[in-house]
């Protein structure tokens, strides 16, 4: 796949220090701009570079996933849109999660799958995860099925991430598993900030997590395309 629609990442990454810069100096108003553009540029960005796939589930799942994640920004710009806004995302890690085992370089069979062993190497998510709801429980109220459907999506995702170890090229695997895990500790600093107790900065540490998350993970699945032009 050649190298094209540069512009695009470049005014992703300008979008994405425009919204630190604007939380720093506390211009929210100002945000309502920086913040949908960062997504925006991205899915272009993705879209761009992928013609050479066009029609597969892959480009399909992924761009919606990149939309669903533009939708969510913009709808988390509101507090009252907060529920539409954790349902817009839960669908980016649905459309992510399927992405991600679509760029595995093998064929699913339940017969040879060792479910102890992944199991174990999935314990360290499944903890995570249990030790956040913990936190956030006893002040999730009325959001306590939508937040809980959320975090088994995330876990999925990220255990669908890890998964894909030694069934593509290294790089693409790493990208994206850290893009994954990134993902999970922007939502959980968000989760805490929210309904446990307010962080310091989390507004800084919540965009810088997700921005780099969000660039690890489409350049991940670009550097699989790279090596495996034939992905559907």
């Amino acid at each position: 796949m050649k190298q094209k629609g540069i512009a695009w990442l470049y005014l992703y990454l300008f979008a994405g220090v425009s919204e630190m810069i604007m939380i720093v100096e506390g211009h929210q108003e100002y945000r309502y701009f920086s913040k949908p553009l960062i997504m925006l540029s991205l899915a272009i960005y993705f879209l761009t570079t992928t013609a050479v796939i066009k029609n597969t589930l892959l480009r399909k799942s992924m761009g919606a996933g990149l939309i669903f994640a533009l939708a969510g920004d913009v709808l988390l710009l509101f507090p009252s849109m907060f529920l539409y806004g954790l349902g817009a995302f839960l669908i980016t890690l649905i459309c992510y999660t399927i992405s991600f085992k679509l760029t595995q370089n093998h064929q699913i069979n339940l017969r040879n799958i060792n479910f102890l062993k992944t199991f174990f190497f999935n314990l360290p998510i499944y903890i995570f995860a249990a030790m956040l709801y913990f936190l956030v429980n006893d002040h999730l109220g009325q959001l306590k099925v939508p937040v809980v459907l959320y975090i088994f999506a995330m876990v999925l995702m990220v255990s669908i991430a890890r998964e894909r170890f030694k069934h593509t090229n290294i790089l693409s695997f790493i990208q994206v598993f850290v893009g994954a895990l990134l993902f999970m500790v922007s939502d959980s600093i968000l989760a805490l900030d929210l309904f446990f107790s307010p962080i310091a900065n989390a507004d800084i540490l919540i965009m810088g997590t997700y921005i780099l998350a969000q660039l690890l993970i489409v350049m991940g699945i670009r550097s699989h395309l790279v090596h495996s032009p034939t992905a559907k």
